[in-house]
């Protein structure tokens, strides 16, 4: 017996060392690029490094038994030729294997431009630019959690749909806030409403007293902020010292909102906006034990949409890895579109040829003061906009991978 013990423990061990083998420089590098200090930061940040460190944690006690491991992370600033410098520097001198999270859509595009060129893994949880698997897509990239289209899809039907006609839109004037307002126009028109106008802001915009004085003397019914975090949250401010609350003539509609957008807002000022996202962490047992992980990692936090993605496509990678038995990109990649995404994170998930992860997504409302039951309780479930309807069709994509 003792004999066969010792058989299956060097079994174990030359299948470690064999795996090991094939990984170049004999460690998995993953680095988070993020906003660190900016307007993303809340909702990616320092987050997004304890997402990646709980899926490097998780897999080491299972697939990635005896692997070595390491997590890195940077702050590209939301400037695109900083993330762009910083992924160039990783993918050459410092042998980084895959990146994640990468806020910022601008950034996210010049780092699927170098991926093309330099090889290695990219995986967007935080920008929202289509174009990531439309035009621009990248056998090695793949955009995991949402974006403008999936955003769109939610709150600018819903109110579209009931009534909600006469548009206006408050836009951050980079590649996000462009897409997005055009995926939201495009869904707003297809459901018979109308842009009556729109006005663009710097990132990071301190005052949005102008930008929503235009927006209420358009006469608009709704006022859709085609921004995210900290300017959604400034912006939801400014509208409510000018009365715009909601409960008359005009709504505000935020087309992407995370939870840290809401807990900055508190309810009493958040509440009854509408929004899609792809996770929540009071949905089932399942994300509540995620949530309560992360929680007790990043200074009672509750995680947001983006990070719970970082988690995920981290997740996902470092089983592909390991099932592919290399960190080779080619092979990852591959493995990556092969293996299904089971996770405490995603639902009916799945990765398209143009690198789209579909899955469905959620739209919420806010709760009131009164139906909160405590901390973090801020969303209630309005419907599930299933996987293949959540996201722009595969038949409408530019993306060269796609067989026509």
């Amino acid at each position: 017996m003792k004999a066969v013990r010792s058989a299956v423990a060097l079994s174990a061990l030359t299948l470690c060392l064999g795996v090991q083998a094939q990984i170049s420089d004999g460690v998995v590098k993953i680095g988070v690029l993020t906003d660190m200090a900016g307007p993303y930061s809340g909702m990616g940040g320092a987050g997004s490094v304890v997402a990646a460190r709980m899926a490097v944690d998780e897999c080491l006690k299972a697939e990635c038994k005896g692997m070595k491991i390491e997590v890195v992370s940077a702050d590209h600033q939301n400037k695109a030729d900083i993330a762009a410098t910083k992924a160039r520097e990783w993918l050459d001198r410092d042998k980084v294997d895959a990146m994640a999270d990468l806020t910022n859509s601008a950034g996210a595009l010049a780092i699927q431009k170098l991926i093309k060129e330099k090889g290695g893994i990219a995986m967007y949880s935080g920008p929202a630019t289509t174009r990531l698997t439309d035009e621009d897509c990248a056998e090695n990239g793949f955009h995991w959690m949402f974006d403008t289209y999936s955003s769109a899809s939610g709150a600018a039907a819903a109110l579209t749909r009931a009534g909600q006609k006469s548009w206006f839109f408050v836009t951050v004037d980079y590649a996000f806030g462009h897409s997005l307002e055009k995926d939201a126009s495009d869904i707003i028109k297809s459901y018979g409403g109308n842009v009556v106008g729109g006005v663009r802001h710097p990132l990071n915009a301190s005052d949005f007293s102008s930008f929503i004085m235009q927006a209420q003397s358009s006469k608009a019914q709704v006022i859709g902020l085609a921004n995210g975090a900290q300017d959604t949250v400034n912006a939801i401010k400014a509208a409510r010292e000018f009365g715009i609350t909601g409960n008359g003539s005009q709504k505000i509609a935020s087309l992407l909102m995370f939870l840290t957008d809401v807990h900055s807002l508190g309810l009493k000022q958040a509440q009854g906006l509408m929004f899609s996202e792809g996770f929540y962490w009071d949905m089932d047992d399942r994300t509540r034990a995620f949530a309560s992980g992360f929680e007790k990692l990043h200074k009672g936090f509750k995680p947001t949409m983006v990070q719970a993605g970082v988690y995920s496509s981290v997740r996902h990678y470092l089983k592909a890895v390991a099932a592919a038995k290399t960190d080779d990109w080619k092979a990852v990649a591959q493995k990556m579109r092969e293996l299904p995404i089971e996770d405490p994170v995603m639902r009916n998930a799945s990765i398209r040829p143009d690198g789209r992860v579909i899955h469905d997504m959620y739209l919420f409302q806010v709760k009131t003061p009164a139906e909160s039951r405590g901390a973090w309780d801020y969303y209630k479930t309005v419907s599930t906009i299933p996987a293949q309807i959540a996201f722009k069709p595969l038949a409408q994509s530019a993306c060269p991978l796609v067989k026509k």
